[in-house]
């Protein structure tokens, strides 16, 4: 059973619309991107890159639009994550509408840890201690859900 996703909640303000009214397509980056970092700790990736030199870049990414949100909507970013391998970590995000609990969006989006020189470097441990902790107090994920 794979666990209860991290939350991280999204007002769509008019500035985040295109020309038609929706939200602009690649703002949904910046918002995977920011509950990423919300779930994983901004201090705690802070602290990764000026004390070890290890940090984060996006090696692959996916999305699937169902749904555009518009001006005036909450919406809520649904992280899991997985370990792919010793440097490669998989983020599974969705975004739905607060309002109906809608699906808007999926993405995946594919994180190789690298160290100051952009070199492939193995997963620090205090991050797989940070995705182990969080996955247990998540717990497993709701039948039916």
């Amino acid at each position: 059973m794979a666990p209860t996703p991290h939350v991280h909640a999204v007002q769509i303000y008019y500035e985040d619309t295109d020309h038609s009214g929706v939200v602009y397509h690649a703002n949904y980056l910046k918002y995977f991107e920011r509950a990423r970092e919300h779930f994983l700790g901004v201090p705690e990736l802070v602290q990764l890159w000026e004390k070890e030199g290890v940090g984060f870049v996006v090696y692959k990414c996916e999305m699937t639009f169902r749904e555009g949100a518009v001006f005036g909507d909450a919406l809520e970013i649904r992280t899991r994550v997985e370990r792919e391998s010793d440097y490669r970590l998989v983020f599974h995000q969705d975004v739905h509408r607060c309002a109906d609990g809608k699906r808007l969006v999926e993405g995946q989006v594919q994180l190789v840890c690298v160290n100051q020189h952009k070199t492939l470097v193995q997963l620090p441990l205090s991050v797989l201690a940070r995705l182990t902790a969080a996955q247990a107090a998540a717990g497993p994920e709701p039948e039916g859900g």
